[in-house]
Parts: structure tokens; C-alpha cells; sequence
């Protein structure tokens, strides 16, 4: 093998190790978030279940109210109706009429809210049951989230420990100034640093190398960059396992 198809294979085996400590970062970053994320969905619903539940208890007590005013009504009538006999002069008569049925049309109103108000509780207890559904389970995602979360942490951490260990080991094996034009690139480029440059394209960017810069990859002789993205390409035919030859694919014939 040649020294250029060597350091691009040592290149590559650290680029390996970069893409796991790439993952590793990543859980390490989103495993928190997604907890973050599920605790705001949870206060969503959990506020929006305590709407639903400062209403119901609204409606509950405007129908105590009413139910009470109803019957205290109902007793007055009640009551008027008893002395409409002792009454002594036709002015008080009407005048006790008027007032009995000003509250027995005040009664029939507030009955009428109370049908109304009951159609109301049974929407609004049909949309906690609703909420509930969503509320139930977001909570135990929830507290199996925050359970887990130490423990996927903790892994991750360890994970990330053992790959800067083996990072090293690959870093040491790449010639120094090769390393060096290596971590010049990753610490200015998003992930990866060096990728295989297939059919004239750059993996990385997607776009298509120029034709001179695409025979001097073929060529095999010095590493380059993509004159578009900046990172270090190769060409992924160098790597690739050569073929059988097509008589060597034939079975071989049976002999009697």
C-alpha cells in the first residue's frame, strides 16, 4: 500500500472514532432536551387539564347557587301562598300575586340555566376525559424519562470516555502534520472532516469535484480537500476490494 492510500485509511479509522464521539455528543446533548421538551408538553396539558377543572368547579358551584336560590324561593311561594288567604284588602292581594309570580318566573329562569348549565358540565367533564387520556400518559413518560435520563447520561459518558482512549490511539498512528491539517478542518467544519468523493461527487457537499482536481484524486498521490466544502476527500474506488476474476466465479465442473 502506498503511504498516501495508508494515511487516508489512518485518517479514515479516526474519522470513525469522531463519527461515534459525533453520536455520543449528540445523546449526551439531546437525552436532557428531550426531557426539557416532554416537561414543557406536560405543562401544556397539565395547565390546560387545570382550566378544564377551575371551570368545572365554576359550573358546580353556580348550580349550588342556583339550586339554593331555587329553594329559598320555593319556601317564600310556598309561604305566601299560605297567607294569600289572611290577606284583608284586594291592594295586598295583587301586590302578594305580583311577588309570587315574580319569583316563580325567576324559578323557571334559574331552572333553565341549570339545564344549560348541566349540558355544559357534561361537555366540559367530556373534555377532561379527553385531556386525561393525554395528561395520563405524557406523565408516566414523564417520570420514566426523568428515571432514565441518570442512567442513559452516565452511559453515554462512560461511552465518550473509552472513544477519547481510542481517539487518541488513532490520532497517534496519522503522521503529525497530516493530523494537524485534520484538526485544522474540524474545528472549522460541521462533522465529518474527510469523505469518499463517489462517481466525480463529494460526499459531503453533494457537489461534483472539477474534472482536474477529480483526475489528481485518481491519481492517488497527495491528499486533497473539495474546492466546495473544504474537507478532505478520497476516492472511494482506491478502497474498494478487487474483484474476482469472471473464471474464477465458475464452479468448478464435477468429474465422474
Amino acid at each position: 500500500m502506498s503511504v498516501y492510500l495508508k494515511q487516508i485509511e489512518q485518517l479514515v479509522e479516526l474519522q470513525k472514532v469522531d463519527d461515534a464521539i459525533f453520536t455520543v455528543k449528540k445523546e449526551l446533548t439531546q437525552a436532557p432536551r428531550e426531557l426539557h421538551d416532554l416537561e414543557q408538553r406536560f405543562a401544556a396539558s397539565e395547565e390546560q387539564r387545570n382550566k378544564v377543572m377551575d371551570k368545572l368547579t365554576h359550573i358546580q358551584e353556580q348550580q349550588k347557587r342556583l339550586s339554593l336560590e331555587i329553594d329559598d324561593d320555593s319556601v317564600r311561594i310556598k309561604k305566601s301562598k299560605s297567607k294569600l288567604m289572611q290577606v284583608g284588602n284586594t291592594r295586598e292581594y295583587h301586590a302578594m300575586m305580583r311577588e309570587m309570580d315574580s319569583m316563580e318566573k325567576l324559578n323557571r329562569t334559574r331552572e333553565e340555566e341549570k339545564v344549560a348549565l348541566l349540558e355544559e358540565l357534561q361537555l366540559q367533564n367530556d373534555a377532561l376525559a379527553e385531556i386525561d387520556r393525554t395528561y395520563g400518559a405524557l406523565k408516566a413518560e414523564l417520570e420514566v424519562k426523568r428515571e432514565s435520563l441518570q442512567e442513559r447520561l452516565d452511559k453515554a459518558a462512560a461511552r465518550l470516555a473509552d472513544l477519547e482512549r481510542s481517539r487518541a490511539n488513532a490520532g497517534s498512528e496519522v503522521p503529525q502534520p497530516v493530523f494537524m491539517r485534520y484538526e485544522f478542518i474540524r474545528r472549522r467544519l460541521e462533522h465529518p472532516v474527510i469523505v469518499p468523493v463517489e462517481e466525480g461527487v463529494c460526499s459531503g457537499c453533494h457537489i461534483a469535484i472539477p474534472p482536474q482536481a477529480f483526475i489528481e484524486l485518481q491519481r492517488g498521490q497527495q491528499i486533497l480537500s473539495c474546492p466546495n466544502c473544504q474537507r478532505l476527500i478520497y476516492w472511494c474506488e482506491h478502497f474498494k476490494a478487487p474483484e474476482e476474476p469472471e473464471e474464477a466465479k465458475k464452479p468448478t465442473p464435477l468429474h465422474d
